[in-house]
């Protein structure tokens, strides 16, 4: 039966699971092999006070990107394999989440590419050693995919224009209940399909000093049009009854080129990132969200085009949020979130004119099992 999952498993380019496990010659006894299934589905409504006409949210925005209309952001059905040797996931999913982000995702004209959430298998190598390969989750930032397991119902700045997926070859070492590290191979930065004929590196490096404390770290570096380097870090504290603080910061580097081609020096952006959720119980939380995006040359989000075809240089934004959560059992979660933009030039649109604020207000009900 083993044998025929596996095989399964791979036909369909599938797989990963999680978990420690132990071989054959370990002393410890053999974990019995495991299959599960798992749904999620995050059905929104946003209103945006700067009232898009085309419903559309900013261009940086992937996630929760509608206004005025109540949309379905992500529904994902996926299946885990688990054994002590191999372990594996393969998720399907759709939403605007998923037409926005995974616009760029396709091949020969088709776009079937883009539905897949995750595909990936992974074989253990030795006692906590595994090395996973597929479409995986993104070991950038500590915000998921899945809302319903974020502290904030939207996503940061931070998080949204960093990789919410990537597509290549992990290693992993469990060195001990403290220590993991990882090194990855990876087609670029967030994709599926591969578009030149160059490969990026990752790494990951998770520490818990002591109970409640983990630190984080992950890299990037790779040719996107020219070299990036990319650096993300961030520290979870459950030190304090109920309440849970994250702190992040991440920087980049990216190569630049004159008009002839030639290396026109470097250029940096950067981006702090304050989280503070407090549960008093099981059923409420309430979280505070402080950022700035400071990407002066337009690196990652790109120019903001303005209605006489001028383009905004630089941005530079502040962005504050509320969040409070009810959640009437562990599985679903009825979310509302206010949030502000404040940026130091106009790059935002109201009635064909430029602001350089913008507001909304995110209402949510979500579902995972």
């Amino acid at each position: 039966m083993k044998k025929w999952i596996v095989a399964a498993c791979l036909t369909a380019s599938v797989v990963l699971a999680q978990g420690q496990t132990v071989s054959t010659t370990d002393s410890i006894e053999i974990a019995k092999p495991k299959l599960t299934f798992s749904a999620f589905a995050d059905i929104y409504y946003l209103y945006d006070f700067n009232q898009p006409e085309n419903h559309e949210r900013p261009g940086f925005v992937y996630a929760h990107s509608r206004h005025n209309e109540f949309a379905l952001n992500n529904a994902v059905i996926g299946a885990a394999y688990t054994s002590d040797v191999v372990r594996g996931n393969i998720g399907l999913h759709t939403g605007t989440y998923v037409q926005r982000n995974y616009a760029a995702e396709t091949i020969n004209g088709s776009e079937v590419l883009k539905y897949i959430y995750q595909a990936n298998v992974g074989v253990r190598l030795a006692k906590g050693l595994w090395l996973d390969a597929g479409i995986l989750p993104s070991h950038i930032g500590y915000e998921s995919a899945l809302s319903i397991d974020n502290p904030t119902l939207t996503r940061s700045l931070m998080a949204d224009n960093t990789p919410y997926y990537e597509t290549g070859a992990k290693l992993t070492w469990d060195i001990s209940d403290q220590l993991t590290i990882s090194g990855l191979v990876l087609n670029g930065w967030q994709r599926i399909v591969e578009t030149d004929q160059n490969k990026a590196l990752g790494t990951q490096i998770q520490y818990k000093p002591t109970k409640g404390v983990l630190l984080n770290s992950s890299t990037f570096f790779g040719k996107e049009g020219t070299y990036r380097y990319y650096h993300n870090f961030y520290t979870v504290l459950d030190l304090i009854d109920k309440v849970t603080i994250i702190a992040a910061f991440d920087i980049g580097w990216q190569q630049q080129l004159d008009l002839n081609g030639k290396k026109d020096g470097t250029k940096t952006w950067w981006n702090p990132n304050l989280m503070v959720r407090y549960k008093p119980t099981d059923k409420v939380a309430i979280t505070g969200r402080v950022e700035y995006y400071n990407d002066p040359n337009n690196i990652i989000i790109a120019p903001t085009a303005l209605p006489d075809e001028i383009f905004v240089t630089g941005f530079k934004t502040f962005s504050p949020s509320l969040n409070l959560d009810y959640f009437p059992i562990e599985s679903v979660a009825l979310r509302i979130e206010g949030r502000l933009y404040s940026a130091s030039n106009a790059v935002f649109m109201k009635d064909n004119q430029t602001k350089k604020t913008d507001g909304i207000i995110t209402t949510s009900m979500a579902f995972k099992f």
